[in-house]
């Protein structure tokens, strides 16, 4: 990318604005310690619900179980199930949205972790039946069909147990991306949701069939109160609150904004939305009860600070639900789940904050201009679109900014991403560049991009996806 950097060493000179309406961001964010502190707690409970469950075993006189080849895989195959079906309880957990568990890591990392758990998860369950099935078959001198059927006819609650069993394979294999992206979304949720059936399916098994969970012995009574405050956590964060809060705020359509073709910014308003704690930044899981709409949950982001009394989120038409948002009747009662996540500014360690979006997804970031805290020169807002068209929200980005960062240039391309032409310019662009590009990043701060090639005015003269900075000074933003 071929850089013009004279405008920029003139920028050096320009003295800083004496005036802002922004109070500077404090150097280290208070909040940051304690949110650390949060995330390393839950990390220690994870592996100590780990531990424990080998420790159940141990304590039931696992360790001396291991003579004979039969009672070694016998026991290796209740140590699996044990562990497996703790790991199976923490993904539970990550997804029941738990206030705390969204502080410290955030809804996506909470979730990026509840994915990453299930194959081995499902691994260890697998080798739990497995390992089970030859060492019975071992010990009983039978073949491991014939000991597959005596489990299922003569053990009480197997039958349940290898039903779980099945519906957690159908589960993870629905959930690789190969078989995700070629399922509805509504199609994938219905099947994920059987995981819950499937834990709460291997639980009878466990108390009936084994030798550690023991009616009356302390292992029994904490697997139980394991089982009972994931069951809990998930019923009332993920249910009930929601369900309160949604009828305590009433909350309605009070206008639909066409910001450009295919967007539409909805605005949803109510007398009491304070006691929701909304930040900038975050999203909601949106439910409008129309006739079409009812069944389908949207997860938005706001695109504008929360109000006293009015929300907003801008949506794109990318599907059919989607798309059917854009005529919403005002008046419409809509549902939510939230708020979530962790993009917001009390999740910032530095005074300095980047935000760079591309297309729709600069809602959020719109949002958290509104109530960020950052003094000129300290902020830095990069918008990437394959055409003018694709621009949303520009004129209000640059309206939340203070004056000395009104102008927002943004780059278009508007090439394919992976044609030779392409290809081959970007590696011109990159001949172009000094040997260490950072270092005038470092000594200066911020690299502007602007329209180029075809721009709104319908100018040309630089070559598609040629970034440069303007030739009058710029001011930071």
């Amino acid at each position: 990318m071929s850089l013009d950097t004279r405008p920029l060493l003139l920028q050096q000179r320009l003295p800083e604005p004496t005036q802002t309406s922004r109070r500077p961001a404090p150097r280290v964010n208070p909040n940051y310690p304690r949110r650390m502190r949060l995330a390393d707690t839950l990390q220690v409970l994870c592996i100590v619900s780990v531990a424990l469950a080998v420790a159940l075993f141990l304590g039931s006189g696992g360790a001396a179980r291991f003579g004979t080849p039969a009672d070694a895989l016998t026991s290796i195959g209740i140590l699996t199930g044990l562990v497996g079906t703790d790991l199976l309880l923490v993904m539970l957990l990550l997804a029941a949205r738990l206030p705390a568990i969204d502080r410290a890591f955030g809804h996506d990392s909470a979730m990026a972790l509840h994915q990453s758990l299930g194959k081995p998860a499902l691994y260890l369950i697998f080798a739990h039946a497995v390992f089970l099935i030859i060492g019975y078959a071992l010990s009983s001198e039978v073949n491991v069909f014939a000991e597959t059927w005596s489990m299922l006819t003569g053990m009480p609650d197997m039958l349940l147990a290898f039903i779980a069993l099945g519906l957690l394979v159908l589960v993870v294999v629905t959930s690789l991306v190969i078989v995700r992206h070629r399922l509805p979304y509504e199609v994938w949720h219905i099947v994920h949701l059987l995981s819950y059936v499937a834990v709460l399916g291997a639980l009878p098994h466990m108390l009936t069939a084994g030798t550690v969970l023991v009616a009356g012995s302390p292992q029994w009574y904490y697997w139980l109160a394991l089982y009972a405050g994931v069951a809990g956590s998930v019923v009332v964060y993920r249910v009930v609150l929601p369900i309160v809060r949604s009828l305590r705020s009433r909350l309605v359509v009070a206008g639909v904004d066409r910001e450009a073709p295919g967007v539409v910014s909805i605005r949803l308003s109510d007398r009491k939305l304070h006691h929701l704690q909304a930040s900038a930044g975050q999203f909601f899981i949106w439910r409008f009860w129309t006739p079409g709409q009812w069944w389908q949950a949207h997860p938005f982001s706001l695109s504008a600070a929360p109000a006293h009394n009015s929300l907003r989120v801008t949506v794109r038409a990318l599907g059919d639900g989607s798309t059917d948002l854009a005529s919403v009747p005002i008046g419409t009662r809509v549902s939510f789940e939230g708020p979530y996540g962790l993009f917001t500014d009390r999740a910032r360690t530095s005074p300095r904050i980047v935000l760079v979006a591309a297309g729709i997804g600069v809602a959020p970031i719109r949002a958290l201009l509104e109530t960020a805290t950052f003094a000129p020169g300290q902020a830095t807002v990069l918008l990437r679109s394959h055409s003018v068209a694709d621009s949303y929200l520009v004129e209000e980005i640059a309206e939340a900014l203070p004056p000395p960062g009104r102008r927002i240039p943004h780059h278009h391309r508007q090439a394919c991403p992976r044609s030779p032409q392409l290809a081959a310019r970007r590696r011109r662009e990159r001949a172009d560049l000094p040997e260490d590009p950072r270092s005038d990043a470092r000594r200066i701060g911020r690299l502007y991009l602007r329209p180029t090639a075809v721009d709104r005015r319908g100018r040309a003269g630089r070559p598609l996806g040629r970034a440069a900075h303007a030739t009058d000074p710029l001011r930071k933003v």
